[in-house]
């Protein structure tokens, strides 16, 4: 009975494929979660297009094309970017580190409304210090293999 106690407390990851156990966590959390907002919002929400206090409506007019296509073309750049500058630096995550911040404070940059100073030094420090610290508690403290 001990040792089978002491087994659920013992955890081994292959060092191959460890870059999968956190993506793997995330993916199942998100597919929980989207399931609660089927289950929560999804019947009301028929229930108002058959009764049709509700319709349908593929507009595009609502949409804000500038910041979507900005936030697609700086997201691919960034993963794009990330692996590049992660080759030369194998194993240390500073390809992550590196192209976080500019990538942080881009996109902050693309949606900020009425940029002052206050604001943009609020930017610049977040683009610095959030990619920083995740990349110091996930490289450093947990040993995490990022690109």
């Amino acid at each position: 009975m001990k040792s089978w106690l002491a087994s659920l407390f013992h955890v081994t990851i292959d060092f191959q494929e460890s870059h999968m156990f956190f993506p793997t966590i995330v993916m199942w959390v998100l597919l929980f979660l989207l399931a609660l907002i089927f289950i929560i919002y999804g019947r009301p929400y028929l229930c108002a297009l058959r009764t049709g206090e509700r319709t349908l409506s593929f507009s595009t007019s609502h949409i804000d094309k500038l910041r979507l296509i900005g936030t697609l073309v700086l997201t691919i750049a960034y993963f794009l970017s990330m692996d590049y500058v992660g080759d030369f630096f194998p194993n240390t995550g500073l390809g992550f580190l590196f192209m976080s911040i500019p990538f942080m404070f881009c996109l902050s940059l693309l949606y900020v409304h009425n940029l002052n100073r206050r604001k943009f030094l609020t930017l610049s420090l977040n683009a610095l210090i959030a990619p920083g610290l995740a990349w110091y508690v996930l490289a450093k403290l947990f040993h995490i293999t990022l690109p």
